[in-house]
């Protein structure tokens, strides 16, 4: 059984999932709360992403390479995270893996993980 690491096409994959979720997040009107929790460039942000995601799907543990840590929870604290900011980030993160053509087998793989790793940020009710 492939990783979704390799479903996604390794490193340039998961690159284009990471800079489609945030291109996506910047133009939907139903994702504004969440934007307005980033920074003008979404450059860094999208890095951070990527570097996460790589390993988080299988691939190579970039983010925590880099960081030391793969905390996710501490860099959210600061937001008001509750179900809604969670939902339009899973929205997002759907419609990015539906732009790239991830497969299906992909995304129903993924649905539960992405639920579970979006509710951890939630810090509000």
């Amino acid at each position: 059984m492939q990783t979704p690491y390799e479903l996604l096409g390794g490193d340039p994959g998961v690159r284009a999932l990471a800079d489609e979720f945030y291109r996506v997040m910047a133009q939907r009107e139903e994702a504004a709360d969440i934007r307005k929790m980033h920074g003008q460039d979404l450059g860094p942000v999208s890095e951070k992403l990527y570097m996460f995601l790589s390993g988080w799907l299988g691939g190579d543990n970039l983010y925590l390479k880099k960081y030391g840590t793969v905390c996710l929870s501490s860099p959210h604290a600061r937001y008001a995270i509750g179900e809604a900011e969670r939902d339009q980030w899973l929205a997002c993160m759907q419609q990015a893996l539906l732009n790239i053509g991830a497969s299906e087998e992909l995304q129903t793989m993924l649905r539960e993980p992405l639920f579970n790793l979006a509710d951890l940020m939630r810090n509000k009710d």
